[in-house]
């Protein structure tokens, strides 16, 4: 998927999180471990939002275990580096064309 794709979808995924009642606190947050697309907070949880799209396929698949390493991993660091003493957990959210799908918790 091209980059402009991309952003397309993380524009969709955060729109949609918006109107679900969440407050976007950042996107594309990078460190050297990776990055996490969005973070979000709602109800006094902290989001961190792995966004995927595609066509033809199943989108979600393509969370493998060594991406899923790599996003608690910035997590990790992400916590520390802002002392986050909140509750949060990793989510997906899977844009299809103009569906999104939010699919919580997805360490668990």
């Amino acid at each position: 998927m091209s980059r402009a794709a991309g952003d397309i979808a993380e524009k969709a995924a955060a729109d949609f999180l918006s109107a679900k009642g969440c407050r976007i606190v950042a996107r594309n947050v990078n460190s050297r471990f990776g990055e996490i697309d969005i973070i979000a907070e709602n109800e006094g949880v902290l989001h961190f939002v792995e966004v995927k799209s595609g066509r033809g396929f199943e989108p979600i698949y393509n969370i493998t275990p060594s991406k899923l390493a790599k996003l608690i991993r910035t997590i990790e660091w992400y916590v520390q580096k802002y002392a986050i003493k909140m509750p949060y957990q990793l989510d997906a959210l899977i844009v299809r064309g103009e569906e999104c799908e939010w699919v919580e918790n997805i360490t668990l």
